[in-house]
């Protein structure tokens, strides 16, 4: 038996059976849904209205927990947020231009008379060197060069010819940063030589777990299909977006890469995370890919090409690997902690010589899913706080009413707290279980500084133990590059304050933007990246926190906030 569930204020009803959840009625509505936990409960996020049709009082419930069991009206408390997606970066090593996909124009000679070689072979021959057999330029190649003379353009991708015609054709390629929260993308032109848009949106896999943990749990349980129809059909939006707004087809886009972390990498191409969640966990495939653009719903060129960089452990992925990229890291003579927060927080410490890479679950409470008024950072989140005097000031994301914190608003609090003693290093409140951020609604909670203690002492463990591992210590690190949208709009000196980020560091740290989307740039503007990307991957060790019989001490040891 099937119900209505009518969601008023958007004007959108579904048909749902008996027994859906009013959150996977949101989902089949095509509505956006706010559950970082995956309809579990625990987040406390999902909150709807809700009444049976014809009555007049309405109800407020969790909508994981109410079952569709008859036709329904709903209200949606938090509707979609204007998420701000970070595709800015640091150019820190600008690309030789050697694209990944380029234009040739030619001038194939004629069959001579006795001569048998084929059209194939001498439009391979004007192009020199080896290319694999494509039949569909094949089957138009003959009227092709005889009502031409010869003289054609083609469009070729490492030792694929993917487009022959006679006249120079627009060429675009496509590279995107598939975070665990958002995605950025950026079209690049190839005859200017330049990245002509960028754009980005909230990864709509977030309806099945904020975090990649919740969203792995949800693949095992109902299979990865749901999550990668989820994120092929964003990243299909976005080059639909682009193209729309640069005045292009879509088909001029003859390459799109990928660079996500090793659960967005498995996700997006239908592999099941089952052994990136059980012991040991480690990928199922961790090589670099050449695809077909159009086995994974992507509308490009018919013949584009679809590349993954490599990742490099468990829940270290091509996004850090990309970072590493953008960071000329092959190069890098300076000792050079990076630190990547997203929903995972990953880190690389080391240099051309030697780099160690690990990874903690740093992101859920920074990214607002573990925080009771946590969010992301969108219009409403309270995103900046400080201090002038006594007196506690705060800063709105679109200057509006307050509906949450993010997490940089998170650490600028916690980091007040403590400077006026409201808390105490070991991150008790002075003054009851919560602290009120003045009449805005928005509030802490012990439960929310423990959250927040967790995350920073992963971190800060990590930190220190991959120092220990190379046989360094922490001051002697000469740069901290902080990449990510977190950390392009964290306060530094609130990170020194709160012991996220070592102290004696302050004065080295380097925001360098969305360096994962600048590499995946970079790898599809000098093909040379590809296989400095290759290495990286290779040659960067990774380290299991987890395993390490010290880990657990030095974690304990992190928890406490420093003193100032």
């Amino acid at each position: 038996m099937e119900h209505t569930v009518n969601y008023i204020l958007e004007g959108r009803s579904v048909q749902v059976p008996e027994g859906t959840t009013l959150l996977e009625a949101q989902r089949l509505a095509n509505l956006p849904t706010d559950a970082p936990c995956g309809g579990k409960g625990s987040c406390r996020k999902c909150a709807v209205d809700y009444r049976k049709a014809g009555e007049s009082a309405w109800q407020r419930e969790l909508a994981c927990k109410v079952r569709v069991d008859g036709d329904l009206e709903v209200r949606l408390l938090r509707t979609g947020e204007k998420l701000q997606v970070l595709t800015d970066s640091a150019e820190i090593a600008a690309a030789h231009w050697d694209p990944m996909v380029e234009l040739h124009q030619l001038n194939v000679r004629p069959c001579a008379k006795g001569e048998s070689s084929s059209d194939w072979d001498r439009l391979c021959e004007a192009l020199g060197g080896a290319w694999r057999m494509n039949l569909a330029v094949c089957r138009g190649l003959g009227r092709l060069l005889t009502d031409n003379k010869g003289a054609v353009w083609a469009v070729t991708c490492g030792d694929r010819i993917l487009e022959v015609r006679p006249d120079a054709p627009d060429v675009y390629m496509a590279a995107f940063d598939l975070g665990t929260t958002s995605i950025a993308g950026y079209l690049i032109h190839v005859n200017d030589k330049k990245v002509a848009l960028t754009a980005g949106m909230r990864n709509p896999q977030a309806q099945y777990g904020g975090d990649v943990i919740s969203r792995a749990d949800y693949a095992l349980s109902n299979g990865p299909a749901a999550l990668a129809t989820c994120a092929r059909e964003a990243i299909d939006g976005l080059i639909r977006r682009m193209c729309m707004e640069a005045g292009i087809s879509w088909e001029k886009v003859y390459a799109v890469l990928i660079a996500g972390n090793t659960a967005m990498h498995h996700l997006f191409l239908g592999i099941s995370p089952d052994s990136l969640v059980h012991a040991p966990y480690n990928p199922v495939v961790s090589q670099p890919m050449d695809l077909a653009a159009s086995h994974y719903g992507l509308r490009a060129h018919p013949a584009a090409r679809l590349f993954t960089l490599p990742v490099i452990g468990g829940f270290v992925g091509a996004d850090t690997v990309a970072c590493l990229i953008s960071g000329d890291w092959l190069n890098r003579d300076k000792l050079t902690l990076m630190i990547d927060i997203g929903t995972n927080g990953e880190l690389v410490l080391g240099n051309r010589d030697r780099r160690l890479a690990c990874s903690t679950a740093a992101g859920p409470a920074f990214e607002g899913a573990k925080i009771t008024c946590g969010m992301r950072g969108a219009e409403g989140a309270i995103d900046h706080l400080w201090l002038e005097g006594d007196e506690l000031r705060w800063h709105v994301i679109g200057d509006g009413v307050a509906r949450g914190i993010c997490g940089s608003g998170l650490v600028d609090l916690i980091a007040a707290l403590l400077k006026t003693g409201e808390m105490d290093e070991s991150g008790r409140l002075q003054s009851g279980d919560t602290f009120n951020i003045g009449d805005t609604g928005v509030y802490l909670t012990q439960k929310d500084i423990r959250e927040v203690q967790l995350a920073k002492g992963a971190m800060a463990a990590g930190i220190v133990l991959m120092a220990e591992k190379l046989g360094v210590e922490v001051e002697d690190i000469q740069e901290v590059d902080i990449a990510g949208a977190f950390g392009n709009y964290i306060d530094p000196d609130s990170a020194c304050a709160i012991g996220l980020i070592p102290g004696v560091l302050r004065q080295r740290i380097v925001p360098v933007g969305n360096a994962a989307g600048e590499g995946a740039k970079l790898t599809l503007m000098d093909k040379g990246a590809w296989a400095t990307g290759e290495k990286l991957a290779r040659t960067t060790e990774f380290l299991e926190l987890a395993t390490m019989p010290q880990f657990q001490d030095e974690f304990v040891d992190q928890l406490e906030f420093p003193e100032e």
